[in-house]
């Protein structure tokens, strides 16, 4: 949790008066945390049965009946690990599984023990459970049934599959196990395919114009503001996937911005620029469709743009230009439990920008890293093992396409973002200016629609309900039953799929939540009936697509897109 010391800056200037450097306080801090490694290292040092004892005095009980046979140690039914049913039949296989899961249960007991607290205590359980993971004995191939008996299937072709997989992720993949095979999926063929036109283009962005699939349309259209770490169109997946199709065949005109991928010599693109950006879409739209304001729709990143930009608008007696605000799996508020904020200290910030400053960029590959590794179980591990010990391709999926097409961010842009995060400045008014004019969130006096996953690792919902309390406007909040990218890929032909309203809005979210009521389906459906009803008359649908001013140029996705 952030407490007074994280308000002041967190990285200072050394005495040279140029390069960032941790202050005394901070270095204390890890020292403290260093302090905890080592202790922990130390008990270890003295032989597994004595740390064990100490540690949790039934450990080696349990450890002894595990190694009889008597133990009733299970793998959750969620953990999809352990299906092979030789974890049950043979009895070796069976005591590594029980060792395994009883000494990882044990981390809470480890970190108690070594008396941490706070944030340092949270990064030693995180740290601790990342070992646990990787010493999972299914990520060992003679640990492994399911690998062993794949290799006699197919008579060892399976192992050398599996090796050049793994050579081909050291190449081409930064080490990482691959997700999905990319190759089935075709930009404008197979995936991001809504017809439509670019209508205006300048260095940051396209903004595209969808062609409405309805003779009758909402005269009020939508601007959508995509995130900057990822391509656009996880808002327009496949067919029957994609939340343009969706709201296209609901009557809604849809407007949305495609980021360019910023190289080295955009180093100095910050939240300015794309501030800018989305007002200069705005400005477009409005012309365009003869619609005096706009609805806008952002997630995650995006949804952060979005509300920069109401604010900023609003500072400048303008916010009557957007009528209504969506933003989905958004933090505005960052004082946040969220595993993304643990390692958010001076330190490793002063690094993360070190990282970025030499080519100007930060690689989508390196985020997309740090997001696999905030759950190594279904994002690394499960595809370690299927890809190289089980000498499987990754699987084919439109959502882990779109996840693996990866983009850079600005060093100017990630440093803002960097010190937004730490400092929680847009939770303090006044404390980030954009274009000149200090950031206060509670300028923002359009209704707003938020929506969050209750399963989101990176975007907790818990965080994302403050944003209802940061605006002064009517506020809707919707707690969809998914996680991250589900919560924005939710096709109401998706069976399983559920979401919770409460009209009240009280201070705490459990509280909501306590109070809510589920509904079957997609948020999507709700949504829709909201945002109809601040979109407008109906109106007959435009002949074609841009304007005299901005005419159609290339057709969706443009070119942006594909860099």
């Amino acid at each position: 949790m952030t407490t007074a010391k994280d308000q002041v800056p967190l990285v200072e200037t050394s005495p040279n008066g140029q390069e960032p450097y941790v202050r005394d306080e901070e270095k204390k801090g890890l020292m403290g945390q260093a302090t905890g490694a080592l202790r922990l290292a130390g008990r270890l040092a003295m032989g597994p049965p004595l740390a064990m004892m100490q540690l949790a005095p039934s450990t080696w009980a349990e450890m002894l009946r595990i190694a009889v046979g008597k133990s009733h140690v299970e793998p959750d039914k969620r953990d999809r690990r352990f299906v092979d049913q030789a974890w049950q039949q043979n009895p070796a296989l069976r005591a590594t599984m029980q060792a395994y899961l009883y000494t990882g249960a044990e981390v809470d007991d480890v970190v108690d023990s070594l008396g941490l607290d706070g944030m340092a205590a949270e990064r030693m359980r995180f740290a601790l459970e990342l070992v646990r993971e990787a010493m999972a004995p299914t990520n060992n191939f003679w640990t492994n049934p399911a690998a062993v008996k794949r290799c006699y299937d197919t008579g060892g072709l399976s192992v050398w599959r599996g090796a050049v997989n793994m050579y081909r992720d050291m190449v081409h993949n930064h080490g990482m196990p691959s997700m999905v095979d990319r190759r089935p999926f075709k930009l404008g063929e197979s995936i991001a395919i809504s017809p439509g036109a670019v209508i205006y283009r300048n260095e940051v962005f396209e903004l595209i114009q969808y062609t409405p699939q309805r003779k009758t349309v909402y005269g009020r259209p939508i601007l959508m503001v995509p995130p900057q770490v990822n391509k656009y169109y996880a808002l327009d997946l496949s067919p029957g996937r994609s939340l343009y199709e969706y709201l296209l065949k609901q009557g809604i005109q849809v407007f949305g911005i495609s980021w360019r991928n910023p190289t080295g010599a955009q180093r100095d693109w910050d939240f300015d620029t794309y501030v800018q950006a989305t007002i200069d879409a705005i400005d477009v739209v409005r012309e365009v469709s003869g619609s005096p304001d706009v609805n806008i729709m952002g997630g995650c990143l995006g949804g952060m743009t979005a509300a920069l930009t109401q604010a900023h608008l609003a500072a400048l007696g303008k916010e009557d230009l957007i009528h209504s605000s969506t933003m989905f799996v958004t933090l505005l508020d960052t004082d946040s439990s969220g595993r993304m904020f643990l390692f958010a200290s001076p330190a490793t910030l002063a690094l993360a920008r070190q990282v970025s400053k030499p080519r100007g960029v930060i690689d989508g590959w390196q985020t997309g890293s740090m997001f696999a590794w905030l759950r190594p179980n279904d994002l690394v591990w499960n595809y370690w093992v299927n890809n190289y010990l089980l000498g499987q391709d990754p699987p084919t999926f439109d959502i882990l396409a779109w996840n693996a097409d990866q983009t850079r961010l600005t060093s100017a842009f990630h440093r803002q973002l960097l010190d937004m995060v730490a400092k929680n400045q847009l939770a303090h008014p006044g404390a980030l200016t954009v274009l000149g004019t200090p950031i206060d969130l509670s300028r923002i006096t359009t209704d707003t629609y938020v929506a969050a996953g209750r399963t989101d690792h990176i975007t907790p919902w818990q965080t994302c309900y403050k944003t209802i309390h940061m605006v002064s406007g009517r506020a809707q909040f919707v707690l969809c039953s998914s996680g991250h990218i589900q919560t924005v890929v939710a096709d109401p032909k998706h069976h399983g799929l559920g979401y919770y309203l409460n009209p009240e809005t009280p201070p705490e979210a459990e509280d909501w939540l306590a109070r809510a009521e589920r509904h079957e389906g997609s948020w999507w459906e709700h949504w829709a009936g909201w945002l109809g009803e601040r979109s407008g008359e109906q109106i007959t649908a435009p002949a074609s697509l841009g304007s005299d001013r901005f005419p159609a140029q290339d057709p969706a996705p443009g070119r942006y897109v594909r860099e």
